[in-house]
């Protein structure tokens, strides 16, 4: 079956086509990898390749509890043990850089961090804290042009810092409402300056980040996640939005960017992206493409056939299946996770199934 064959992504060799998804599970104790955290990684490496939760690339962007960052050389460094152990069992990894931009709240962050997003609307809702619990999301700071370019900035150190730690590369998160999403969507980028007003101008922060990114570390380490037609964390559709992707995939694939990682929640409820978008992305983005969303191995080998991308991404069945791919292989029943224990601290929902 193609979903289990070799395959080549630029300079990486894949042993197989499946992707483990990038997931928050708020392991990450004073924001830094743990040996629980390596254990998790390696206990699903037989995945071709692994992209990390998400991993903050600035003490602002530290947005839920106990999720990691990779800002700092000693971040880096205790996220090399959980390199160690995904390679050892041949598998690739990237690091996946998310801010969470608007989507958090001060009692997440450290001392002198800031709520900070591309224009000052709040967030619906609320949002968990370990300290005082569920909290209305907070107004967030309007970024400066200044913000914007130390942001960036942040964005390539923590690219550097993802090779020092053992990283084969890193995935830009810019799909699910956080912060680069903020920029890419005009219900949360309400901007008159250069980094809004216009659909060019909603792109130029990703852009920017994204060249910065390839500046440093190489365009074959930098891919993305896009999420045309979600909806979490306030966003949505908008005018021109398959052309905008079209656009926005185009420019991407020019940078040079070694994959896009198109997000597809309609299995969880969220509404059906548009065929046309996938099909606009998939002729502008030259690199490697990566589908999701509610895969089974059917549905998964049918559209690796069909041409509609290179790879596969499995999110919330790897929880539950350690050893999803070789469940895959051979058809067996898939164990069904505890949704109770996404989110918690500790090993149980994690590392014991």
């Amino acid at each position: 079956m193609k979903l289990f064959e070799p395959v080549t992504m630029k300079r990486l060799q894949l042993k197989n086509r499946v992707v483990m998804a990038p997931m928050t599970r708020s392991r990450a104790i004073g924001n830094m990898a743990t040996d629980l955290i390596a254990q998790y990684y390696s206990q699903r490496a037989g995945a071709g390749l692994i992209i990390t939760e998400g991993i903050s690339p600035s003490p602002n962007g530290l947005g839920y509890a106990r999720i990691p960052g990779l800002f700092t050389a000693e971040q880096a460094e205790s996220w090399r043990q959980v390199t160690k152990g995904v390679h050892d069992r041949g598998a690739k990894f990237f690091a996946q850089l998310m801010h969470t931009g608007r989507a958090s709240h001060p009692a997440n962050l450290p001392k002198g961090a800031r709520v900070v997003a591309p224009s000052s609307i709040p967030l619906s809702g609320k949002i968990w804290t370990d300290s005082e619990g569920e909290q209305p999301y907070p107004v967030p700071q309007e970024m400066s042009l200044a913000d914007i370019k130390s942001t960036i900035g942040e964005y390539a150190r923590a690219g550097e810092l993802a090779i020092a730690a053992g990283f084969d590369g890193i995935e830009l998160h810019g799909a699910n409402g956080y912060l680069l999403d903020q920029f890419l969507n005009p219900k949360a980028n309400k901007r008159t300056d250069a980094y809004g007003a216009t659909a060019e101008g909603r792109m130029r922060f990703v852009l920017e980040t994204a060249q910065a990114a390839v500046d440093k570390i190489g365009g074959d380490r930098v891919g993305i996640r896009v999420s045309p037609y979600g909806v979490f964390n306030d966003t949505g559709a908008f005018e021109g939005i398959d052309q905008f992707y079209a656009e926005l995939s185009r420019r991407l694939s020019a940078i040079g960017l070694v994959h896009i990682h198109v997000v597809d929640h309609s299995t969880m409820g969220a509404p059906p992206v548009s065929a046309d978008v996938k099909r606009l992305i998939r002729e502008n983005f030259k690199g490697t493409y990566i589908l999701s969303g509610g895969y089974d191995r059917d549905r998964a080998e049918k559209d690796l056939a069909e041409g509609k991308g290179d790879l596969v991404a499995f999110g919330r069945p790897f929880i539950a299946n350690p050893d999803l791919v070789e469940k895959l292989r051979d058809g067996r029943t898939l164990t069904q996770p505890d949704k109770s224990l996404f989110y918690t601290p500790g090993r149980e929902g994690y590392t014991d199934y």
